[in-house]
């Protein structure tokens, strides 16, 4: 079924410059961090100390408390590459907004009614960016580990793939940022026990005071946001952190942000393996790596490339391409809202089809298109418009 887009109230392409300033911004505040870190720890080293408990200390968040339940490591290395698949549907950022997403589900028949999968041996991907900006992002991560185990019991399966604001939420970078983190998304991931305290002192001393108010005072304080971090950690921040960053079905790979050279080069394997090695780190407050993949300007969560290059590109699109061994590359994470209906197509495809953008404004705040690519047995990718 076909819909119309809803009429802007505000220019999309704005809200998509805005947040690609935003990230700079916050790119550059950690790394700037990153270097003061590095230099205070080469000086101890002189010195004749050890850096290492300096960088922790500036580099990764504050100790998680020890109290709440943690899964061992995941393992080092996970399947990435899936061959023979019949039929792929691939969903882009969603940004907290279920109700799109369960109208694109529905549109692509992957799902019946109820929610339940109905897409036998089919892959879901969704390319990241479920958190942020939206109110539903735990709602989200529910359905799709349900349909997880669905698909995988009818011999399909489903890929979260990490965006990159899983990735500021795994590290505790989103809630010190108010314009990502919502009060909704923010309560949904605040323990039981501390949102009962906080609402009951709240009461005692506000009669007729707003709760709306008392949520968004209360993301920027300290205690708050922590305890926002090692529940949502607790809840899917694990999980996610076990996900790949960077997969390949058939001849198609699929990633949030974008991929250059250098990357494409070590591999599928290595990245999905240094993000996981990273981030395990963080969750122990050890020092990252001088050279990170975690929060890095040009890593396969933050790099624009691919969707903002001129034509002159494709060359190098053919030898990232070469490298991976694929035939198309599929990304998300810069908005590329159509002009219209009937431009869709034109609009998110470059390089002759080399590379697909799979982020049509599909959460409600872009006033986008409802999407989802997907691709047959043979290869022939199509647009479904929801």
């Amino acid at each position: 079924m076909i819909s119309q887009r809803r009429q802007n109230t505000k220019n999309p392409r704005q809200i998509g410059q805005r947040s690609g300033s935003r990230s700079s911004e916050i790119l550059e505040k950690f790394s700037a961090r990153f270097r003061i870190s590095y230099f205070i720890c080469l000086a101890l080293f002189v010195g004749g100390f050890c850096c290492s408990t300096a960088q922790s200390a500036l580099v990764s968040p504050a100790p998680l408390n020890p109290g709440l339940a943690s899964p061992p490591p995941p393992p080092a290395s996970q399947q990435c590459v899936w061959t023979g698949v019949e039929k792929i549907v691939t969903i882009g950022d969603l940004h907290g907004d279920y109700d799109h997403f369960i109208r694109v589900l529905k549109g692509t028949k992957i799902v019946d009614s109820d929610l339940h999968w109905t897409g036998g041996k089919a892959h879901l991907v969704q390319m990241g960016d479920v958190m942020d900006r939206g109110d539903q992002a735990r709602k989200i991560f529910d359905l799709i580990r349900q349909l997880d185990k669905e698909a995988r019991a009818a011999g399909g399966m489903v890929h979260q793939l990490i965006g990159n604001h899983e990735e500021l939420n795994i590290i505790g970078e989103a809630i010190k940022n108010p314009e990502y983190v919502t009060p909704s998304q923010f309560q949904d991931y605040l323990s039981p026990d501390y949102k009962e305290k906080i609402e009951a002192e709240f009461k005692r001393k506000n009669k007729n005071g707003d709760d709306d108010e008392l949520w968004k005072n209360l993301m920027s304080d300290p205690e708050a946001q922590k305890n926002y971090t090692e529940t949502f950690l607790l809840l899917d921040g694990r999980w996610l952190a076990e996900q790949n960053v960077i997969i390949k079905i058939n001849d198609t790979v699929f990633v949030h942000g974008g991929l250059n050279l250098e990357y494409a080069i070590k591999g599928l394997t290595w990245i999905n393996k240094q993000y996981r090695s990273e981030f395990q780190k963080i969750f122990k407050s050890e020092a990252l790596p001088r050279q990170r993949i975690t929060f890095a300007p040009e890593s396969p969560l933050w790099n624009r490339d691919l969707p903002t290059a001129k034509d002159s590109y494709e060359e190098e699109v053919d030898k990232i391409l070469a490298a991976l061994g694929a035939k198309r590359i599929i990304i998300a994470h810069t908005p590329s809202i159509p002009a219209s209906r009937e431009t869709i197509e034109r609009d998110i495809k470059k390089f002759g089809g080399k590379v697909w953008i799979s982020d049509t404004g599909i959460a409600a705040i872009y006033h986008g298109y409802l999407t989802a690519l997907i691709i047959d047995e043979n290869g022939r990718l199509t647009v479904g418009v929801y």
